[in-house]
């Protein structure tokens, strides 16, 4: 299991992002980033900026984006704004910089949507930012994120995942982060969950295929575990089917099991996220699941059993992250770590866009609106 010798949660957007940039300000020989899409606003612009400066000052820059999420993110810019996004990507190339559009190998995981959506910022300093975040307005002004900072050993195993997600690897890198470290420095243990669904498929990609899925399979296994208390965070909460199981049998052995997710007005393009995941309201009320709706939009990816171990990371409970999506998560039993989430979700459920979902509630939804959920969403696995 790998460790940490310190530990920082990024639930503050402006904290997280302020670290960000610091790290590559302060970064000497070689930075890496990995992300699902960058948008081309005021944040994106920053960034780039920041990875070009740092480029011509010496440092080795490797910028990984997933094809499928920039395609996805794309259609919140105006033409010219991508335009000059691939400008900047081309500026960064010809300084010398790796840009890396990631995409897997076959043509059908291709066109149904499969990627990366592993977040990893790494520095020759030792030190990584790990979580749910883009880098777009939305993730540092709009929705609730979580990351967090960590340096020691476990650094080097999150740069060692970033070649199994299309990126490139310097070996003397990793090895540089590697080096062994005092055994009373490092002392936060963290478990790594990840799977690149993609390096596992046959010619129909994720037509027909059930895993196994490392991080799906270990979340099932922490669910089955608790006793007390499930508590979890998502984007929208439209589980693959053997998580979704282990939620409804949680909840119908008398665990108490909350979830926090987006309301659909959350995420402004559609609503077929939300309504793929409106589309299990009724299975998960009637087992007793107390719902939370976010209406300004809830992008974190935490769980949290029995108030004593934590899951944290890129993780949606959607299919996608099952079967198409490369996903990531890290997991502890420390209290360093569990508290912080702990203090999430007390603050979620003091928050006032944060909306309890009841029976009542959906029931009283508008009927055009019930119509498309009974309609569509027999497609989630899509959505």
């Amino acid at each position: 299991m790998p460790v940490a010798t310190a530990f920082v949660p990024l639930w503050n957007r402006a904290a997280e992002w302020e670290r960000r940039l610091a790290m590559i300000r302060d970064a000497r020989t070689f930075l890496y980033l990995s992300i699902f899409y960058i948008e081309y606003d005021a944040y994106g612009k920053a960034l780039l900026a920041a990875l070009l400066d740092a480029q011509r000052r010496g440092v080795a820059v490797n910028l990984l984006i997933d094809g499928f999420g920039q395609r996805l993110g794309g259609v919140l810019m105006s033409a010219a704004a991508r335009s000059e996004l691939t400008r900047e990507h081309a500026a960064l190339r010809a300084a010398g910089g790796v840009v890396t559009f990631y995409r897997p190998s076959r043509l059908v995981q291709r066109a149904l949507g499969g990627g990366q959506h592993v977040k990893i910022q790494v520095s020759d300093a030792g030190d990584a930012i790990f979580g749910s975040s883009n880098i777009t307005q939305s993730s540092f002004q709009g929705w609730n994120e979580y990351s967090v900072a960590v340096r020691g050993p476990v650094v080097a195993t999150l740069l060692e995942s970033y070649g199994a997600i299309g990126g490139l690897v310097d070996p003397a890198h990793v090895n540089q982060l590697a080096a062994p470290v005092a055994a009373d420095t490092a002392d936060l243990a963290l478990d790594y969950w990840f799977c690149n669904p993609n390096l596992a498929q046959g010619a129909l990609g994720p037509i027909g295929w059930d895993g196994p899925n490392e991080v799906t399979d270990r979340l099932v296994a922490m669910l089955d575990a608790a006793t007390s208390e499930v508590l979890v965070t998502s984007f929208y909460f439209k589980p693959v089917a053997s998580l979704m199981d282990a939620v409804l049998r949680a909840a119908r052995r008398g665990v108490h099991v909350e979830v926090h997710h987006s309301h659909r007005d959350a995420l402004k393009a559609t609503d077929l996220a939300w309504i793929a995941a409106a589309v299990n309201y009724p299975r998960l009320l009637e087992a007793g699941v107390h719902l939370f709706e976010n209406l300004h939009g809830e992008h974190s990816k935490i769980v949290v059993v029995d108030r004593a171990w934590a899951a944290f990371g890129t993780y949606n409970f959607e299919d996608a992250a099952h079967d198409r999506l490369a996903e990531a998560m890290l997991a502890t039993r420390d209290r360093r770590a569990v508290e912080p989430a702990l203090d999430i979700f007390d603050e979620l459920r003091r928050h006032p866009d944060n909306l309890r979902v009841t029976e009542q509630s959906f029931s009283q939804l508008p009927t055009r609106l019930k119509t498309r959920v009974a309609r569509l969403g027999r497609f989630k696995r899509w959505m």
